[in-house]
């Protein structure tokens, strides 16, 4: 397998990762222009730029660039690391530029009535991966969510415990009763997902708030949830309340902060 086809093995499962391509050297070097080498989102790597010191900290700027999806120029110089124990001995320079390599993000919909269904079908529009989660059978259909890459029929307290949430991935709650949208939340909060929005009033935002704080959780973790969620353009139907959710959480996808 070459490095391009661990490209496409990796896009297909949807596992995040970046391309790490040495662009100049100069002098003594381990490797020349044009090498690469491929970093996922947890440091595992394909193919080499040379090893040493100077890889392990390529592999660490790749994994920062590929969490706030930024390219970077690395300029590394051999002759300064030579001095240090263990380093490489080489006495040239080095310049990597890395890129992350763009996978669809997952939206997690918790709630497939209405909101959901169009929160689904707008997400799928602007290239979100969707998973539908929904404890109604007659609601959670292939019919209407032909296109989602999976639907988990079960309780939503549950399916969000048990879900193998990462910091790339979106979510949002929606779901048919407070009691759902509160086990969920309390859930999801203390998970490493880039957004987090939840459909509800103030007063029900303040209600389950409270409840929360009770239990321990911190206003740090809070304030983290897009509730009421959207942008405020004054959205009233299903329809309306999707294009702002999407619309927000397009906003944090170009956001400076990544």
């Amino acid at each position: 397998m070459n490095i391009y086809e661990k490209i496409l093995e990796l896009q297909k499962n949807n596992i995040p990762a970046a391309l790490v391509t040495v662009i100049r050297t100069e002098g003594s070097t381990p490797r020349k222009a044009g090498t690469k080498m491929l970093v996922d989102s947890e440091g595992n790597t394909y193919d080499t730029i040379g090893g040493g010191v100077a890889e392990a900290k390529l592999i660490k700027e790749a994994r920062t660039c590929i969490r706030h999806n930024r390219t970077k120029t690395i300029t590394y110089n051999m002759s300064e690391e030579g001095r240090k124990p263990s380093a490489m001995i080489c006495g040239g320079t080095m310049e990597f530029f890395i890129e992350p390599l763009q996978i669809a993000p997952t939206l997690y919909i918790f709630g497939g009535g209405h909101v959901g269904h169009s929160l689904y079908r707008l997400a799928r529009f602007v290239n979100f991966d969707c998973e539908i989660i929904d404890d109604r059978k007659d609601v959670l259909t292939k019919e209407r969510f032909a296109d989602a890459r999976k639907l988990h029929l079960e309780n939503p307290g549950k399916a969000a415990a048990a879900l193998p949430i990462q910091a790339f991935d979106y979510a949002i709650i929606a779901n048919r009763h407070h009691t759902f949208d509160y086990e969920v939340l309390r859930t999801l909060i203390h998970k490493p997902v880039k957004y987090l929005g939840m459909l509800a009033s103030v007063q029900k935002k303040n209600e389950l708030f409270d409840k929360l704080r009770r239990e321990g959780v911190p206003d740090e973790l809070l304030n983290r949830v897009h509730t009421p969620v959207g942008l405020a353009i004054g959205a009233k139907t299903p329809e309306e309340i999707a294009v702002s959710i999407v619309a927000e959480m397009i906003r944090v996808i170009h956001s400076p902060a990544g």
